[in-house]
């Protein structure tokens, strides 16, 4: 009978864990440029997504024209320092692309790849409070708390979607 090598096993077992571990970096990096982190979304996406966007969510808590003015600033700085960002996101998802196509996948560069998009994702995440921050210095409380409930309603409504979705797929024969 033939012993098996165990080390020359344990290579490709390597090399496969290091191009996994590169694939789910490059998953989290592409869903983390792609997506806000968990908790962000709400009326901040909502006030980047585009002027339409924020008059509606200005308008639902009756912002003033200073207000809407003030708020305008804050966000075009902070979509003007997340495109910044994004760019980034968007070399270090090329880099990993490169790394996962090479002959031989090297898995401390894979590893160090992925702790910048950790630091990339962290920067982003920090921008995106510090614009909610500011934002909710020229809001009153009345606006915010209104602003909190169309947000938990959006919310409400997204889910039941989410789930008439699932039902609907799980019932479709494939």
């Amino acid at each position: 009978m033939k012993q098996l090598n165990y080390r020359a096993i344990g290579r490709p077992l390597r090399v496969a864990a290091a191009v996994l571990t590169l694939a789910l970096a490059g998953g989290v990096a592409l869903n983390a440029a792609a997506h806000p982190p968990h908790g962000m979304g709400g009326p901040m996406m909502m006030m980047m997504g585009g002027s339409g966007h924020m008059r509606h969510m200005l308008d639902a808590v009756n912002a003033t024209d200073e207000q809407r003015s003030q708020i305008k600033a804050i966000m075009d700085a902070a979509r003007s320092d997340l495109q910044a960002q994004h760019g980034a996101s968007r070399t270090l998802q090329q880099q990993a692309m490169q790394l996962f196509t090479q002959p031989i996948v090297d898995a401390n560069a894979a590893e160090a790849l992925r702790q910048q998009m950790l630091v990339q994702h962290d920067q982003a995440s920090k921008r995106m409070m510090l614009a909610m921050l500011d934002v909710s210095r020229v809001l009153t409380p009345e606006q915010r708390q209104k602003l909190g409930e169309r947000m938990a309603q959006r919310h409400a409504m997204m889910e039941r979607r989410h789930a008439e979705r699932q039902a609907q797929d799980k019932s479709t024969p494939r």
